[in-house]
């Protein structure tokens, strides 16, 4: 059975291209440009791993792992995001998130990160 990605990413340009590369990998991708389409598609369909990126308009990817840690913990949750600086990537690590992916990141970047959250 295929495993089911959610990405929650606003820029469209990098959704598409890493649901792409996901699809290809052989995953099935929900897309959402916000974060509370995200947690919408959650409710219909739920996925084995989410993607989030933290500055969005609206809800961002914090407030979008706060709510998925309440009602879903189990799922494992990855920020895809452009804020670089090591105490981003420490505040999300210390939050409890199983990786954090640095825009723009490659194929290789992205399909181990995958790989590793399934433990495939």
């Amino acid at each position: 059975m295929k495993k089911v990605i959610l990405l929650i990413e606003d820029n469209l340009a990098i959704r598409e291209s890493a649901a792409e590369l996901m699809t290809l990998d052989g995953y099935v991708v929900l897309e959402a440009e916000s974060g509370e389409a995200g947690l919408a598609m959650i409710a219909v369909k739920r996925p084995d791993l989410i993607i989030c990126d933290i500055l969005m308009p609206g809800m961002d990817g914090y407030e979008v792992y706060d709510r998925v840690r309440r009602d879903h913990n189990d799922i494992p949750f990855v920020f895809a995001t452009a804020k670089a600086e090591k105490r981003d990537r420490q505040k999300a690590m210390d939050m409890g998130v199983q990786d954090y992916l640095i825009k723009p990141f490659n194929e290789e970047e992205l399909l181990e990160c995958i790989k590793a959250c399934l433990g495939c």
